[in-house]
């Protein structure tokens, strides 16, 4: 994430809020179909409710554009706002929302597709970004079952080194021991999956 690309988001949110019907085709063109995508796979791939989610969160975010910031990419923000509004939704009908826990959602990895999601073609962008949720997904699914475990219970379940070693029944300290070698063995495989560093991932 670049401080260009934030203060183009910055620029485009301030003509949104404005009323600028040009801005607000352009932010619709843009962000439509990528909340889309983002809520289709967060409604068990219903796609009149995810339309009805995001056409909801286009209207909520529009009215509320001037408390954009901009201290996360205007994308990140969106998804926030569309969280809540899928949310909003399974209450009112009263269903039982999902636990799955994307793992695109850890703020380490959204901050890494974050950093590939500036200066490039929005096709080329979006494209990228689910490429490196699928490089990261699949190098979890090499690691062994137990390194596997330990990244996601840390990086994905925000759980403690103590709490990590109560649910494995092991020490701290192994526990300590056992993520040490989970994270160096995810971006050695990582790198060697797909011959570039995984970055900042993990850290």
């Amino acid at each position: 994430m670049t401080e260009s690309q934030l203060q183009a988001d910055r620029a485009l949110a301030r003509r949104v809020a404005d009323g600028d019907s040009d801005a607000f085709e352009d932010f619709f063109r843009e962000y439509f179909p990528r909340l889309f995508r983002f809520t289709l796979s967060r409604v068990d791939a219903n796609a009149d409710m995810a339309e009805e989610v995001v056409q909801q969160t286009m209207c909520r975010v529009v009215q509320k554009m001037d408390s954009y910031r901009g201290e996360a990419l205007l994308f990140t923000w969106l998804c926030m706002i569309c969280r809540n509004e899928i949310a909003t939704l399974y209450r009112s009908r009263g269903m039982q929302q999902s636990k799955t826990v994307f793992l695109e959602d850890h703020p380490a990895i959204r901050a890494a597709l974050e950093s590939i999601s500036v200066e490039e073609d929005s096709l080329e962008s979006e494209q990228n970004e689910q490429e490196l949720a699928r490089f990261v997904r699949l190098t979890l699914e090499y690691l062994p079952a137990k390194y596997a475990t330990a990244l996601e219970m840390k990086y994905i379940g925000g759980c403690s080194v103590d709490e990590i070693g109560a649910k494995l029944q092991i020490s701290t300290k192994a526990a300590e021991s056992l993520l040490t070698r989970a994270r160096s063995a995810f971006k050695e495989g990582f790198n060697s999956l797909w011959d570039f560093e995984p970055g900042h991932l993990l850290d």
